[in-house]
């Protein structure tokens, strides 16, 4: 980088009065300042583009590995899926043979009775929604069906005795 210190750029400055002139030096000044703007902000943008792609290819880079990693693990765990499964059905076949052979056909042919019928128990008048018993009584939302004149007759004012 250039070296450039006080007295050279007093130096530099009294050159280019002389040279230029009192009269043109300001607009010279501002223009020269505005051309070293842009040229540090041209820098500036190269360097953050050189930035930008250095991590992109550190980004593809841990990106492939993690990829790797992954179908590694899911290797492995498919493989031992695999070992578990075929050492189950080995011992199972071990099982259901030595049932097989002492008890005769009656445990292998055992079928489970299908499950009976239940009403759904469902009040139609009701609409029941995801919200617990306890917050609806807590808020005051309705649980129970009313016609309108129990509801009319609930909240009338009691009849003075005459």
């Amino acid at each position: 980088m250039i070296d450039l210190g006080i007295d050279k750029l007093a130096l530099i400055g009294a050159v280019a009065l002389i040279v230029i002139g009192p009269e043109k030096l300001p607009k010279v000044a501002r223009t020269l300042g505005h051309l070293v703007g842009k040229a540090q902000r041209y820098v500036a943008d190269v360097k953050a583009e050189v930035n930008r792609s250095i991590e992109l290819d550190e980004l593809k880079k841990m990106k492939t590995q993690f990829e790797d990693a992954a179908r590694n693990v899911e290797q492995n765990v498919s493989q031992e899926l695999h070992d578990t499964t075929r050492d189950l059905e080995q011992s199972w076949k071990q099982a259901t043979t030595g049932l097989e052979g002492g008890a005769g056909d009656t445990g292998s042919s055992y079928e489970p009775p299908p499950p009976q019928y239940q009403h759904p128990r469902k009040n139609w008048r009701l609409k029941r929604g995801a919200m617990p018993q306890w917050y609806k009584q807590r808020n005051g939302v309705r649980t129970r069906a009313q016609s309108g004149a129990a509801r009319v007759a609930r909240f009338r004012p009691p009849r003075a005795s005459s």
